[in-house]
């Protein structure tokens, strides 16, 4: 595990060998360490105890901070021991204020039904929805060209089959909440998406959502999506006035943007499911994931631009968490509007084989780590 570890944003020559590695010219010193803090803030004994996903958008003219989380687990937790009745919702939410990670900052929210049991805020309410499909969340944010309206992506998702690895998504989905909603958002409106592409193989699916950078250079939205096994980075772009006007996308193709989703180029590989993008103080842009998508290694990517090329991967961090047998770990991303001045506040989160064994023995595996680079 890599406690403390020092480097740079380009580290040695033998790391930046490859075919990118000259286009990379300037170095930044930094450090990364646990986040202990952030860590214990989601450490939960009552209510909402654990969820993977977590992504950040802050809200425009407040200090408060909208956090997405996807399977999310609800109940109690008495001396370390789950207590009967929890259950699982497939999402939810919290709202943090500032950037101090204390307890009175934070509050979490989940839906209820008519009998006053858990349930997700956001159900699949798009007319090719099938009557069991559930979604799962994806990234987001404030379009202040569109009345502050916030545009969260949602994976349409549907069980094919039996186990714990049963699930296939069936759908891309924008859910659309207007300025100064609150849970449980029953003003919210929701729009299918073209940007789902279903093809033969694994090899072949690709989805958006999995991040999302608002260049204030150059006015643009950037769309960050994951394409087959290989874990293939392909980017969009539109003006955020434009952004449910579909036909106005447009996808890198390694020369120029097409309107085309399957002239998308691989922009880099090895990537996550979820992932972030953030402009650095040399104005130069980090892609954070977990490396090849479920694996013990936070990896960072320096790039040129929102869209690329991007230089190899540097890996920031070891999550200890994954050296149990069952547990793994996925999905890092940064949260730049949680984050200090010169840092980056990175989270990560922990899962299990075999899941609900697990969670009994271990009530709390089942939430976001958090680490922070220091520029």
């Amino acid at each position: 595990m890599i406690n403390e570890l020092i480097g740079s944003l380009l580290l040695s020559a033998q790391l930046i060998s490859g075919p990118c590695a000259e286009k990379v010219a300037d170095t930044i010193p930094f450090t990364v360490a646990a986040a202990p803090e952030w860590t214990g803030l989601f450490h939960r004994d009552k209510g909402w105890f654990g969820a993977d996903g977590i992504f950040s958008i802050p809200l425009k003219g407040t200090d408060s901070t909208l956090l997405v989380f996807s399977d999310t687990m609800i109940g109690d937790i008495v001396d370390g021991k789950l207590q009967p009745g929890y259950s699982m919702v497939h999402n939810s939410v919290a709202y943090i204020t500032g950037r101090v990670p204390e307890e009175e900052n934070i509050r979490f929210y989940y839906n209820t039904d008519k009998n006053g049991k858990p349930a997700s805020l956001f159900v699949p309410r798009v007319p090719h929805a099938g009557r069991a499909d559930y979604y799962w969340l994806g990234a987001g944010f404030v379009n202040t060209a569109q009345q502050n309206k916030t545009y969260i992506f949602a994976y349409r998702m549907r069980n094919v089959g039996v186990g714990e690895w049963n699930f296939k998504q069936v759908g891309n989905v924008l859910i659309i909440l207007p300025e100064g909603s609150r849970p449980p958002f029953r003003n919210q409106r929701q729009v299918e998406t073209p940007f789902l592409i279903s093809g033969k193989e694994e090899t072949d699916n690709a989805s958006l959502g999995a991040g999302i950078f608002v260049n204030n250079n150059d006015g643009y939205v950037y769309i960050y999506g994951v394409k087959g096994r290989a874990k293939e980075l392909i980017v969009a772009r539109v003006l955020p006035e434009n952004f449910e006007q579909f036909n106005e996308w447009r996808f890198w193709n390694g020369k120029a943007w097409s309107n085309k989703m399957n002239e998308a180029a691989t922009v880099t590989e090895n990537v996550s499911n979820e992932l972030s993008v953030s402009l650095l103080p040399n104005g130069k842009y980090a892609l954070l994931f977990q490396v090849n998508g479920m694996s013990s290694k936070v990896g960072l990517r320096v790039g040129q631009t929102p869209y690329g090329p991007f230089g190899p991967i540097i890996e920031v961090w070891d999550c200890k968490e994954a050296q149990h047998k069952n547990y793994f770990t996925y999905n890092a991303k940064a949260h730049p509007c949680l984050s200090a001045p010169g840092e980056l506040l990175i989270s990560y989160n922990v899962n299990a084989f075999d899941f609900f064994k697990e969670l009994n023995a271990e009530p709390h595996l089942y939430r976001p780590r958090f680490v922070i680079l220091k520029y």
